[in-house]
């Protein structure tokens, strides 16, 4: 499908600035417009136990949240949430609660009247709950559907606008209507299909204070999804801030990179006015790493601008993979590689993800194995079938001068002169590592891909990033942000990651998570499991631990990890099976959205999805 594309998207592609969005008032914290990009978490203990929730909310409030959501089944809950809000107030926490709400109306109203701010979920607000059926609408029945949501909403939105409280329109990508997925089917088009109908009426009603969220747990459909909503939304004058997530991103190291990916990529487009690391850690953990990413994007700002233009046909919103020239089975196409830097010295490697190449810079190939493909500067290059030169900018004139089968070179975006560009176009063998010393690194990665798309040179590209960092959390974060956009925008033939110091079999790990993340290239176990919270009726933390140990060797198998139904089986669609909470200390088990098993007890339930594996074949030794 193609877009026409709004100038101000093209404002912030290769150019970071904030996206100009409306001011939303939630309590004593305003959300968009000049206001700083806010961060928020989500408390997981019971609404109804009052002083686990205070509690909590402090712990969340001290780490540095600026907003902090429950989760409101009813409206016992609703109500509850005012008790909460007054003995937060009480020990001088004034920070605005939100509520969240699924397939409750009238905790809707309820909580309108506690807090500042609610969150409904359009896939269920006032539709019939997800049955996945493949139901037909009529244009009347439709038509109908669309009137009853309108005839309540509009009280709703009344009882926000007498107490002064603020709206979220989540849309979750797992909880899209039955109407919705008649029409547009399970896609980006329906998510903001879904989210356009609130929104108009919301303008109809001169409602403004107004935040949205398109959510889901596969960083390709999120990213996507809320690109199209931006330019959905400036078609039809529309500037409401937006709250970016990625759903049932995981705990560790991949819930980070994950995490960092979706966030990171339109955060770097200017768009996001608050953000949630969603991780199935505690709450107060997610605060930091959330402060992390958006500190380090918004280092951006004032960069030297960069000239550049889009290369011909090339759409942002919906991307699709730039064409290589295969180069010894580099490109075209060939799944990513990933190139590890070893010119520390360091050879110890984790054999379970094992680069495709290493760059050694001048150590003599002829001192290790033969079973590793180098890359060698190229002033100390020899010719061997295992060994690769590999040339800075300076030395492009003397590609010609070398043999071998293929040859590296690092450039940067200010290296791509028409000269240059030629010479690259005129030798089969060259693939480039493209690097970058801008403060802008991200546009200035994609003003060199679309320089040259647009001069017709189709060599490989291997995106290459250098980072000074010893805490390697900021590592995976910076590296998930900076790699994952380019990916996500459909570049790169490989990665390559350079950070001064040790751990590099770690740094490997990460560029494996990166492409992963960015369903590029699968090297293990994928697990979409949710951040938890007080819907949630077992032990999600010590539950996630226990099927990683059973089934982290399963290497490309999706399995969900689901606190409750809310989301669970639609979030988890596309994984192989799924261990969604039924009730308390009961599970049900899915294979892809089918339930096959239900009301498990829990202590039997990690045994019975291995054995429900097995019974299907995807199990290996």
């Amino acid at each position: 499908m193609i877009f026409p594309l709004a100038r101000l998207e093209m404002d912030h592609y290769f150019n970071y600035s904030r996206r100009k969005s409306s001011t939303v008032r939630i309590g004593n914290t305003p959300l968009g417009g000049t206001n700083p990009i806010r961060i928020q978490s989500m408390a997981n203990v019971s609404t109804m136990e009052t002083d686990a929730a205070v509690q909590q909310a402090i712990r969340m409030i001290d780490a540095g949240a600026e907003y902090v959501r429950f989760t409101a089944q009813g409206e016992r809950e609703a109500r509850n949430l005012g008790v909460i809000r007054k003995q937060l107030k009480e020990a001088g926490y004034l920070t605005p609660l939100v509520a969240d709400i699924h397939f409750n109306p009238r905790a809707a109203d309820a909580a309108a009247e506690e807090v500042e701010k609610v969150r409904i979920n359009p896939g269920n607000y006032v539709d019939k709950v997800k049955t996945f059926d493949l139901l037909e609408y009529t244009d009347e029945e439709y038509a109908a559907e669309l009137q009853k949501i309108r005839d309540r909403f509009i009280p709703f939105l009344n009882i926000c606008k007498a107490h002064g409280t603020a709206i979220r329109i989540g849309v979750n990508h797992g909880s899209l209507s039955d109407r919705i997925m008649s029409r547009y089917g399970d896609t980006p088009e329906g998510m903001v299909a879904s989210c356009m109908e609130f929104l108009r009426i919301c303008r109809d009603e001169d409602f403004s204070d107004v935040v949205i969220s398109i959510k889901a747990s596969n960083t390709v459909v999120m990213v996507k999804t809320v690109r199209l909503l931006v330019h959905t939304m400036e078609l039809e004058d529309m500037h409401y801030p937006l709250h970016l997530g990625v759903t049932e991103a995981g705990d560790g190291e991949d819930g980070r990179i994950k995490s960092a990916v979706g966030i990171g990529s339109l955060l770097s487009d200017g768009i996001g006015d608050t953000i949630r690391v969603s991780l199935s850690e505690d709450p107060e953990a997610e605060i930091p790493v959330a402060r992390k990413l958006v500190d380090y994007i918004l280092e951006r700002e004032g960069h030297t601008p960069i000239e550049a233009t889009l290369a011909p046909g090339y759409n942002p919103i919906s991307p699709e993979t730039r064409l290589s020239r295969m180069v010894e089975g580099i490109g075209g196409n060939s799944q990513p590689l990933v190139i590890s830097d070893r010119s520390n010295g360091d050879f110890e490697f984790d054999r379970t993800v094992l680069p495709d190449y290493i760059y050694i810079g001048k150590e003599d190939p002829d001192n290790l194995p033969d079973h590793f493909r180098l890359l060698v500067d190229a002033h100390f290059w020899k010719e061997r079938p295992n060994a690769y030169p590999y040339f800075i900018a300076s030395e492009i004139e003397t590609l010609k001068d070398y043999s071998a089968a293929i040859k590296f070179v690092r450039l940067t975006n200010h290296d791509l002169t028409d000269y240059a560009i030629e010479l690259l176009k005129q030798d089969p063998s060259v693939v480039i590592i493209l690097s970058t010393h801008n403060l802008n690194g991200v546009g200035s990665q994609r003003a060199a891909m679309h320089r040259l798309m647009t001069a017709g040179c189709d060599a490989p590209v291997i995106l290459h990033r250098e980072y000074r960092e010893t805490d390697m959390e900021a590592l995976q974060l910076k590296a998930a942000a900076d790699l994952g956009t380019l990916l996500l925008d459909g570049f790169g033939d490989g990665v390559m990651l350079h950070n001064e110091g040790d751990n590099t079999a770690t740094i490997d790990n990460y560029m494996f998570a990166i492409l992963q993340a960015t369903r590029k290239r699968i090297s293990k176990t994928e697990y979409i499991s949710c951040p938890s919270c007080g819907r949630t009726l077992y032990d999600l933390q010590t539950t996630i631990a226990r099927i990683k140990e059973a089934t982290s060797h399963l290497k490309g198998l999706k399995i969900g990890i689901m606190g409750c139904i809310v989301n669970g089986p639609g979030e988890m669609a596309d994984a192989d099976y799924g261990y969604v909470g039924a009730g308390k200390n009961r599970i049900s088990l899915y294979k892809g959205k089918e339930c096959v098993l239900k009301n498990i007890p829990e202590e039997e339930a990690v045994q019975r999805l291995v054995q429900l594996i097995k019974d299907n074949g995807d199990w290996m030794n």
